[in-house]
């Protein structure tokens, strides 16, 4: 059952679990510290989670990425040209109105960088109340995950000279020999991701190399009996574990299923194919895996590939392996046939067993638990309107518009869940039952963290159907947060959305300026600023090229 949890004070995973601990242990689970990096040689033991028991075993030598790297260069001039769009679009004949909300929303990231920049420069986030700045420890002593999530942000805004104060940060102060203990999805989806998008849209070497460094550390996660990553690793010790509070060391499927995109583009700009072999591991054996109902469950063992417990949702813990299928049949430029046909199948099977419509008629997806469904809704979940919109792009001609409808009808759910709140923003999770249609009916459900996923899907809708309630619904929640999360020195949570003298988190956190405000900016941007045709966005919103060619030099 759900633990209740009241709003975290620290950076939030983006797919925390309600059962998640709010904090991650203090402590590094190890006693050997090795001397060098991790990916140089084999690393020195890793932690088997059995019986709910860890205990060190020897590692089956992850391969050392650079002894097998052969000389590889990636011509970033032939990536360039290959753009079916400048990646900042050409900015015609737009109306004063869409352009003075974009300026707005510009303003809005420029204001949180530099109250960031101001207080909390090299810590993960800021804390805008008590204006300092928050390490915590999520991502092992990895620091500045602000700089490395705003990066792109900054950028495609033409922040330049925020842009070059970010970058300047990575070149001098962006440490990556640290020991603690680090989420593998969160690390590589916020910095991974950040860094590989900043490259792409910058060719600055120093975001590559990092980027490839930070790779190299990951891969000692792998090193399990079915290849299916531990959730969490040590940057320096190259020792891996399960969460916790995850059933008999289980990995979930939100985290080792969102690793595709990312590990796909390690291994495109390194010329080193273990990433994408890694990755691809992942999807192999869920596709052999049997799926009861045609449903993926969230807990899987790493040791036997046997699902743990079936629990099924499409927010937390599930969420983002659905939209890496899409997307990463998408990025391989629609040949990665066999993610196409995973995410028709899981598409289907939602469909049937999970999405319900309320008595009021606004539909929604329900959570699966061994059959019986919770007719709940978080706001992770709400990505999904943007998710099969993307994909109703790519359907065949008779499923199209149905894909259309229901992705509108859930995006429209979601926009309820904010329209239905004293504040205008939406709470952490919503429920059908009981007469309540689209509300929190429980005080651990009622806060909002500055989370993406409703405005994610409001730019998605926007650009496939171009109807102009999507900007007026994404100029509703920049109204809100200006009003009820904008304070002195940042952008705040909120504890409780159906107040409007609500009590504020005192955290900023990264993902709302690598996501809140890039897809609200892209909504008032054209179509070509960051176009589909040539990126797909990582689950943090940091863009990635489509392969549209090979650009090995």
């Amino acid at each position: 059952t759900d633990l209740p949890r009241s709003p975290p004070a620290a950076a939030e995973p983006r797919h925390a679990s309600p059962a998640a601990p709010r904090r991650l242990r203090e402590k590094l689970r190890t006693a050997a510290r090795m001397a060098g990096p991790p990916a140089h040689t084999a690393p020195g033991s890793r932690q088997q989670v059995q019986g709910g028991e860890r205990r060190a075993e020897p590692a089956t030598g992850a391969p050392a990425a650079r002894e097998t790297r052969a000389p590889f260069r990636f011509d970033y001039e032939r990536f360039r040209r290959s753009l079916r769009h400048p990646v900042r679009g050409r900015r015609t004949g737009e109306d004063p109105e869409t352009r003075a909300r974009r300026m707005k929303i510009k303003e809005m990231m420029k204001f949180a960088w530099d109250n960031y920049k101001q207080y909390a420069l090299g810590k993960n986030e800021l804390r805008p109340l008590s204006k300092n700045g928050h390490i915590g420890n999520m991502f092992g002593g990895l620091r500045g995950a602000t700089v490395v999530d705003a990066l792109d942000t900054l950028y495609i805004m033409e922040l330049e000279e925020e842009f070059q104060e970010a970058k300047k940060w990575v070149e001098k102060n962006f440490d990556l020999n640290v020991n603690g203990e680090a989420s593998l999805f969160e690390v590589n989806i916020r910095y991974i991701g950040g860094l590989l998008a900043a490259y792409y849209l910058t060719g600055e070497e120093v975001f590559k190399s990092k980027a490839l460094e930070l790779g190299e550390k990951l891969l000692p996660a792998f090193n399990t009996p079915t290849g299916i990553p531990r959730s969490l690793f040590s940057p320096c010790s190259g020792m891996s574990w399960s969460w916790g509070w995850a059933s008999a060391g289980s990995s979930i499927l939100a985290e080792f299923g969102t690793l595709h995109l990312e590990f796909l583009h390690l291994s495109e700009l390194s010329g080193n194919p273990v990433f994408a072999e890694k990755a691809s591991t992942s999807q192999l054996v869920l596709n052999r895996v049997e799926k009861p109902q045609g449903l993926y469950p969230n807990f899987l063992s790493p040791v036997t590939g046997n699902w743990v417990q079936h629990h099924v949702s499409i927010g937390g813990l599930g969420d983002s392996f659905y939209e890496y299928l899409i997307k990463s049949w998408l990025m391989s430029d629609k040949k990665d046939s066999e993610a196409k046909k995973m995410y028709d199948d899981a598409l289907e099977a939602i469909e049937k067993h999970l999405v319900r419509k309320s008595a009021g008629g606004l539909t929604y997806i329900a959570e699966w638990r061994g059959g019986v469904l919770d007719h709940k809704m978080g706001h992770l979940a709400c990505f999904s309107g943007g998710m099969i919109a993307l994909g109703a792009e790519h359907a065949g001609e008779e499923r199209k518009q149905h894909y259309v409808d229901l992705a509108a009808e859930i995006t429209n759910t979601c926009h309820e869940s904010y329209a239905r709140s004293d504040t205008k923003l939406g709470p952490e999770a919503f429920r059908f039952d009981a007469g309540t249609e689209a509300m929190a009916t429980r005080l651990s459900e009622r806060y909002y963290i500055l989370r993406p996923e409703v405005v994610e899907s409001y730019m998605y809708m926007w650009r496939l159907t171009h109807d102009p309630k999507y900007r007026q619904w994404g100029w509703e929640v920049v109204k809100a947060l200006e009003k009820h999360c904008r304070v002195e020195a940042g952008f705040s949570g909120i504890r409780d959305v159906y107040t409007t003298t609500p009590t504020h988190d005192n955290m900023q956190q990264s993902f709302f300026l690598a996501e809140t405000l890039k897809y609200l900016y892209l909504l008032f941007c054209e179509d070509d600023v960051l176009s589909l045709d040539d990126w797909v966005f990582n689950t943090e919103a940091h863009p990635l090229p489509v392969n549209h060619t090979n650009f090995k030099a």
